[in-house]
């Protein structure tokens, strides 16, 4: 099976952009970026919980309806939600009802906050897990690293929820802390320049 497909300009892209139509817009223009806003990273943190035991496809198409029930994943305000919130997201179909995933988001907001005061952003915390640069690309089966084990120990010490080293994985790889673009993607060059230019926190 081949590592890529060949988008709508007839350039080579990782073969995952096939699986869905959400897919190629969302490898082209955030997957693989590096990001160092606060609220973009607690999102995907969160989202990535989310998806845990579902299809990305079915996150992405949900998310604007995420955003919304979760106040723009502002987690100062996600912090100060109550029971009562949680009963309001359990009955929220534009979502994924789980009570565990939507309770550990609420956590995960408070422990945000913690986790600000002490180290200044969270970017600053997470940037210190990049791995360093290698000159190929991981297999794109990988679904974990060292990394992403250290990164996800130390959230769950620090009282983070659903933050397995394979979530975790998953999202570095979309927040850019790999670039894992197969070798022959057109994207896996402007992922290479953006982290080359990205001012790590």
């Amino acid at each position: 099976m081949s590592s890529t497909i060949l988008g709508a300009d007839g350039k080579p892209r990782c073969s995952w952009c096939a699986a869905a139509p959400e897919f190629p817009a969302y490898h082209d223009t955030e997957w693989g970026f590096p990001v160092a806003d606060d609220r973009r990273l607690f999102e995907k943190l969160s989202l990535e919980g989310f998806q845990s035991g579902l299809s990305w496809r079915t996150i992405l198409a949900k998310r604007a309806n995420f955003r919304a029930a979760f106040r723009e994943f502002d987690f100062d305000k996600i912090a100060r939600f109550t029971p009562r919130d949680v009963a309001r997201l359990l009955k929220d179909a534009g979502i994924v009802r789980h009570r565990g995933k939507i309770e550990a988001v609420i956590n995960n907001a408070r422990c945000a906050r913690e986790m600000i005061k002490r180290e200044g952003s969270l970017a600053a915390f997470i940037w210190r897990y990049e791995p360093d640069a290698k000159p190929a690309a991981k297999p794109q089966s990988a679904s974990i690293s060292a990394e992403s084990l250290a990164l996800s120990k130390a959230l769950k010490k620090l009282g983070w929820k659903f933050v397995g080293p394979t979530t975790v994985y998953a999202f570095m790889q979309a927040m850019g802390l790999v670039n894992d673009h197969v070798l022959e993607c057109v994207i896996r060059k402007r992922v290479a320049r953006a982290r080359k230019q990205f001012d790590r926190p």
